[in-house]
């Protein structure tokens, strides 16, 4: 009655999903069951949401990740990220990089990120090396601001394009 070629092997008519389907599901069921796995397959993954850390939480150590982060507490040590929001009620105290860092809270160390943006209840008290960055009306920031094409490598530093790329 069922065969295992059947199954594994995908028929156009569509037999196969009807062979294994049991007499009692209706066989329009089947087809849009297995449809959407197949979809999915071939579709981009969702981006999965910002990982936050919560007002009451305490961190000691380094954190490291290609996704986001949203933090709303308290963190000593390294934060690396793709996005980094830091929350109002949060301080940092340690070096964070990321591609785009937002600040609303407190950070206490040097800011590494391709976009930068300091909001007005942001407080930095550290050096901030971006490539693009933003300070809203009443941010307080105490530090040196750098540009360089290349923020999030600590290794780079900020030299005229003649340098960059020496003549052969």
């Amino acid at each position: 009655m069922f065969s295992k070629s059947k199954i594994n092997d995908p028929a156009p008519g569509g037999d196969a999903n009807k062979s294994a389907v049991p007499s009692s599901a209706p066989p329009s069921s089947a087809a849009p069951a297995s449809k959407p796995s197949e979809f999915k397959a071939s579709a981009p993954k969702a981006k999965p949401p910002a990982s936050v850390l919560s007002a009451d939480l305490h961190v000691t150590g380094n954190m490291k990740t290609t996704g986001d982060i949203q933090v709303e507490g308290t963190v000593e040590g390294d934060i690396r990220a793709h996005l980094l929001t830091i929350g109002e009620t949060a301080t940092i105290k340690g070096e964070v990089i990321a591609d785009d860092v937002v600040i609303n809270g407190r950070i206490v160390g040097r800011v590494r990120g391709l976009k930068v943006r300091l909001t007005s209840t942001a407080r930095v008290e550290g050096d901030i090396i971006h490539k693009t960055i933003a300070i809203e009306s009443g941010a307080h920031f105490e530090g040196s601001v750098q540009r360089q094409d290349d923020p999030l490598n600590p290794g780079a530093k900020s030299a005229p394009a003649a340098k960059a790329n020496p003549a052969s």
